[in-house]
């Protein structure tokens, strides 16, 4: 994963990855918030241009991605598609991507009631984030 440096960043686009959902969020490093920007609903080369489509309207200075993990910190099958999606984001648009332990952002969104539980998944990945960021 990379090291967090999140002085430089301003604003973010986050995204739980998952095989035919991906959410996505925004923030920004000054007011240390996310907000849901809904989930793309598509699978393999189909989600790029929707993905593309999100950095173009939000010109963010780098990514986040949800990476998880089972409850030990073992990787699993989806670790690595995760992982796969984030160094995608980074040949694709060269901008820096972080990659964050997501454990029970799912979880906790639907916890929270969240109506869209992907998007809300990738607002508190990107929370996260920011919360440990320096």
């Amino acid at each position: 994963m990379a090291e967090i440096d999140a002085a430089p960043l301003h604003s973010l686009l986050a995204f739980d990855y998952g095989l035919k959902r991906t959410g996505v969020a925004t923030g920004n490093t000054l007011t240390q918030s996310a907000t849901p920007r809904g989930t793309i609903h598509a699978e393999g080369k189909a989600r790029w241009p929707l993905i593309e489509r999100h950095i173009r309207e939000w010109q963010p200075d780098a990514l986040v991605v949800g990476v998880p993990l089972y409850p030990d910190g073992a990787a699993h099958d989806n670790t690595r598609r995760a992982r796969r999606f984030a160094n995608q984001l980074r040949g694709r648009f060269g901008l820096p991507v972080y990659e964050v332990d997501e454990r029970y952002s799912t979880t906790q969104a639907l916890a929270e009631g969240a109506k869209d539980a992907d998007a809300a998944a990738a607002a508190i990945i990107l929370e996260q984030f920011l919360k440990n960021s320096p």
